[in-house]
């Protein structure tokens, strides 16, 4: 589908209040990769399933050994101008609250203030003994001070902290244990086949009710923890528009879809209404 520029401003006027849903293809520009293509189709092999993480030592190495390198592109990653316009819409009273699918903080990192982080955060891991944090880059520290040979290694970007790396290197990675227990660590994420808090999906479902408006930015949908949303918006006869470069799981639900350039153009239709709304508010 093809709209203008000012259609989508026209939408982000009309609704006076959004909750937004927001997902890899935002953070793209940030030099975080996506998982699927255009048609929602894997651009690469399957990322780790939450059971194989649970019950696989040898898949934990090798989750690991991959983050050890990938972890640099994440921690070094900064907001993009759709971050930063997201949040200028949030400043302006026009986003109540925005639930991400991503793990990378960069909204948060941005300025927003009411972010649900629906599939959890990257920058800390969790003992799945004991249940204690401790941040990534702690944890990092310790990755690397038990593998010195890492250095050596050229980071190659993958999606959320991903890096390609050869058999060898697995097979060499040692991995730290809880501080406290002596525990198995895990990423404070929920990995493909695991189940999302139910408090996230409560809070997202509350965001919906006192709200007015579902935009979508920057998602296929094709995972359902996303898709729920759109579902319940259309349950309740709210607006849905899509901003997403590719064909998502709601197109038909939505009331308007931007898909040819669609960061720019989200960019562009919120600097276009913010100066009303600064206006309205003074």
């Amino acid at each position: 589908m093809r709209h203008s520029v000012n259609s989508l401003s026209t939408w982000l006027r009309r609704v006076d209040r959004w909750t937004v849903l927001t997902g890899a293809g935002v953070s793209a520009n940030s030099g975080i990769p996506t998982y699927r293509d255009r048609t929602g189709n894997w651009l690469r092999v399957s990322p780790i399933q939450h059971k194989e993480f649970i019950e696989s030592e040898a898949k934990r190495r090798r989750y690991w050994a991959r983050s050890m390198v990938g972890w640099v592109g994440i921690s070094q990653a900064k907001p993009n101008a759709t971050h930063h316009a997201l949040t200028a819409l949030e400043q302006c009273g026009k986003i109540d609250t925005l639930i991400t699918q991503n793990v990378d903080r960069l909204h948060q990192k941005s300025g927003a203030s009411n972010v649900i982080d629906l599939h959890g955060r990257l920058d800390r891991v969790c003992c799945l003994h004991c249940n204690q944090y401790e941040s990534r880059d702690a944890f990092q520290t310790r990755l690397l001070r038990l593998n010195t040979f890492v250095s050596d290694y050229a980071h190659i970007a993958k999606p959320d902290g991903d890096a390609d790396v050869p058999e060898t290197y697995i097979a060499q990675t040692t991995i730290p244990t809880c501080e406290k227990c002596d525990g198995v660590m895990m990423p404070d994420v929920v990995f493909f086949g695991g189940t999302v808090p139910k408090s996230r999906v409560e809070a997202g479902a509350d965001a919906l009710a006192r709200t007015a408006g579902l935009l979508i930015v920057g998602s296929s949908l094709q995972v359902y923890s996303g898709f729920r949303f759109c579902r319940m918006a259309e349950k309740l006869g709210m607006p849905i528009v899509i901003v997403n470069e590719g064909d998502t799981r709601a197109d038909s639900m939505a009331s308007l879809k931007i898909d040819t350039a669609g960061m720019s153009r989200l960019v562009a239709a919120i600097d276009e209404i913010n100066p009303i709304q600064e206006s309205q508010s003074a």
